[in-house]
């Protein structure tokens, strides 16, 4: 299924859910905020939809096992010059790491047979792990930008939310006579009640981006530290 089709049918998934919640689970005082709830309800459970999306994907990318393990064990046959064997530990391993030297150490074995100089062979083994590394980062970030958007638009539905609450509380107080202290009651409430939802939805979602970011970042770092190291090694540099 293509990413757009999987997005767009967690978003219905989540405004059906949010109606029925709004319609039958919520409580009076809450459901005074008005239909801009349920819009404020389809953002956080999309936030809570991509944290966990994201969490599984960052664990998925560390691999099967420690990556600590997997680095000694990998680096160890490198230095023994035991190339296939620091293949078949990414292969098992699987996950961010794995897959940027495995592309690397692969293209080393290929240019040891093309009989290329060595600053020839030190720029294709690093063109290699930058190409890997090129195509693993959009996986890293992926729906990070769906995150980030999800903060904004919050902070924007909350504001219409408080402003639709308030011109009904001016209305209120609008009437000949006495103000309208019903309406005014729930025109202040209605606005009260988005702004926090607003606020909430897009701290979560400032939050979740800027930890996922942070964790991207590392990933990354430590990709490139270990691919300068594997080069250095591969070149009898290191």
């Amino acid at each position: 299924m293509r990413p757009g089709a999987f997005i767009m049918i967690i978003i219905v998934l989540c405004f059906v859910v949010s109606y029925i919640i709004f319609e039958y689970f919520l409580p009076k005082f809450i459901k005074d905020g008005g239909y801009v709830v349920i819009i404020l309800m389809v953002l956080t459970m999309l936030d809570i939809t991509f944290i966990i999306e994201r969490s599984m994907s960052m664990r998925k990318a560390k691999g099967k096992r420690s990556q600590v393990a997997f680095l000694r064990d990998t680096m160890d046959a490198i230095r023994k010059n035991d190339i296939r064997k620091a293949i078949d530990h990414c292969n098992t391993q699987h996950g961010t790491m794995a897959n940027v030297l495995r592309a690397g150490l692969e293209r080393f074995q290929s240019v040891t047979d093309e009989n290329l100089t060595s600053d020839r062979q030190v720029a294709e083994i690093k063109r290699a792990f930058d190409e890997a590394n090129a195509l693993e980062t959009p996986l890293l970030e992926r729906n990070l930008i769906a995150l980030q958007t999800i903060a904004t638009i919050a902070t924007l539905v909350g504001l219409l939310g408080t402003t639709i609450g308030m011109i009904r509380a001016f209305s209120a107080m609008a009437n000949e006579g006495a103000p309208d202290a019903i309406q005014l009651a729930l025109g202040i409430s209605e606005a009260l009640i988005n702004t926090a939802g607003g606020l909430a939805a897009a701290i979560m979602g400032i939050v979740a981006y800027n930890y996922f970011v942070n964790k991207v970042d590392q990933v990354v770092y430590a990709v490139d530290e270990v691919s300068q190291e594997v080069v250095a090694i591969l070149t009898g540099r290191g």
